[in-house]
């Protein structure tokens, strides 16, 4: 009975399984000449220096590339979880960025479905099989350290780093499964399943099987618990090559996520004492071109994943191509026309903004230039800046009328403007201005950065600068009309743009997806109402 319910499973989990030993790519070859995982965990993975380091490396290219519709290799990757697709999903769901093909029309137009967009429906499955390597890593590398095959301070580095994924896994799939914390009171209200155990037996395959959603707050302590514990377990970056310190999880990483965390579930002071502990650790840089044109080496970049000219989503998934090269994701005019964002603001010029031409050389839209590496995709996936701790924290600061949000929010603004001296903010009337200059600022900074639906989402009926559902947004399916890039002019939206979506419709919720809930009985009676 158990043989059969394991090869029923199977299917579905073995892909969380595979290429733990892999640098690169997982391919059939690979697949076909590992030892079953019950027996290579045992007895390979985790028994020597060496091949941890491997199955760590495992674990971060799941973070990075992940296997878009099972494929075989990392050019079948579309940059699942964490990669390139963290940033365009995100985008998507949100209204500053434009899909210009139909590459991004199920999540730019809200309709999606639980088995048909792959693109959501791989959003689930390949954080799920990151989750599951993050386990793996965890499990082994405690066996490993108990029987000394590394050192106590090497091993929990390398088990905080796995927490720390395991967190910003699960948290992200609260942002796009979930309400939002603050939805009902103590956010008692559904999560996610929040995997604590890998799918590495046929015990445990079950165990996961049938495990159910626990709640938003449940969830919360678990994924701040890890957090911590990742801070406890996990090397200064101090202690790391300035490059290493940007691409592997450090101490400081999981103090900047908690920051983001925080925010999200409106416990301000947490946010000021966690961005506290990052004073004097990080400095933003003179140019907000800096952290993109030398993103692997900067003073700000906190935490972000590496991308090379053989290891990276494909030109059907890196960030150069899709933003840049290929122009499938374009600036939108209702951003560009924000008179908040000054027409002398450094972060309008060509360094991070690229004007699309057309063969008479005449401006078709505008582009992001964040990801400047069209030809080999190897710009970093940034994914925490120090720039968003400060903002995080300016934030938390005038919402609690803290007049020092002040000086965060400059220091993020002022390397951008022309004059900083006549342009830069001085007090606001209201708190809710100052709220809403913090959160303009969070829209501009991290243009094509993969935030804004973090944003929209924590904001749902918030208390001073609410929102209500997805956004209405610009056309879908073509280039921005560049008429309609009008500096100062506010974008008056027009028939045959995308409309709003209410917070109250079902579609906000993405679906938990068929492939999951035909496996999991559980999750199939906890499916999001409506779907």
């Amino acid at each position: 009975m158990k043989l059969i319910k394991y090869n029923k499973l199977r299917t579905y989990f073995f892909g969380a399984l595979l290429s733990s030993l892999s640098l690169v790519s997982c391919t059939e070859e690979n697949i076909i000449e590992l030892e079953p995982y019950n027996q290579l965990s045992e007895n390979s993975a985790f028994d020597t220096k060496e091949n941890i380091l491997l199955s760590v490396n495992g674990m971060y290219q799941a973070a990075q590339v992940g296997l878009y519709n099972n494929g075989g290799t990392s050019q079948s990757g579309r940059g699942y979880p964490f990669g390139a697709a963290y940033f365009q999903q995100n985008d998507m769901r949100g209204e500053d960025m434009v899909n210009t093909a139909s590459f991004y029309a199920i999540t730019y137009t809200n309709t999606w479905d639980p088995s048909g967009a792959l693109n959501t429906v791989y959003y689930w499955i390949d954080t799920y099989r990151l989750v599951n390597r993050a386990n793996l890593v965890i499990e082994g590398v405690t066996k490993a350290i108990e029987k000394g095959v590394i050192s106590d301070a090497e091993g929990k580095d390398i088990i905080g780093q796995a927490l720390f994924f395991r967190a910003f896994s699960h948290y992200e799939l609260l942002n796009f499964f979930a309400r939002p914390y603050k939805f009902t009171s103590g956010a008692s209200h559904s999560g996610v399943p929040y995997r604590l155990k890998p799918s590495n037996s046929v015990a445990t395959i079950e165990e996961n099987s049938k495990l159910g959603r626990g709640t938003v707050a449940e969830n919360y302590t678990q994924l701040l618990s890890d957090l911590d514990t990742a801070e406890n377990y996990l090397l200064s970056k101090t202690t790391k090559s300035a490059k290493n310190a940007i691409v592997y999880v450090s101490k400081e990483a999981a103090i900047a996520l908690k920051t983001r965390v925080y925010l999200s579930k409106g416990d301000y002071p947490k946010v000021i004492a966690e961005a506290d502990k990052l004073n004097g650790k990080y400095s933003l840089t003179s140019d907000p071109n800096a952290p993109f044109a030398n993103n692997y080496g900067n003073t700000e970049s906190i935490f972000s994943l590496e991308n090379s000219a053989t290891n990276n989503p494909s030109v059907n998934g890196a960030l150069a191509s899709q933003y840049n090269g290929r122009a499938l994701i374009a600036i939108s005019p209702v951003i560009w026309n924000q008179s908040m964002w000054l027409a002398t603001d450094k972060r309008r010029g060509s360094n991070l903004v690229r004007t699309l031409l057309n063969a008479q050389n005449q401006p078709i839209c505008y582009l992001s230039n964040k990801y400047k590496d069209t030809s080999t995709l190897s710009d970093a996936s940034p994914l925490l800046r120090y720039a968003e701790v400060l903002l995080n924290r300016a934030e938390a600061k005038a919402r609690l009328d803290d007049p020092t949000y002040l000086a965060d929010l400059n220091a993020v603004r002022n390397r951008s403007l022309a004059n900083p001296a006549t342009e830069q903010y001085t007090a606001f009337a209201t708190k809710a201005d100052a709220v809403n200059a913090v959160l303009m600022e969070r829209r501009i900074e991290f243009l094509a950065e993969g935030l804004r639906w973090n944003t929209i989402h924590r904001l749902q009926h918030d208390d001073i600068a609410p929102m209500n559902g997805v956004p209405q947004k610009y056309k879908n399916g073509a280039n921005p009309v560049f008429a309609d890039y009008k500096i100062g002019t506010p974008y008056v939206f027009k028939t045959g743009d995308v409309t709003a979506l209410p917070y109250s419709d079902y579609r906000y919720l993405w679906p938990i997806p068929t492939l999951e809930t035909s496996a999991n009985p559980t999750l199939a009676a906890q499916q999001n109402p409506g779907w």
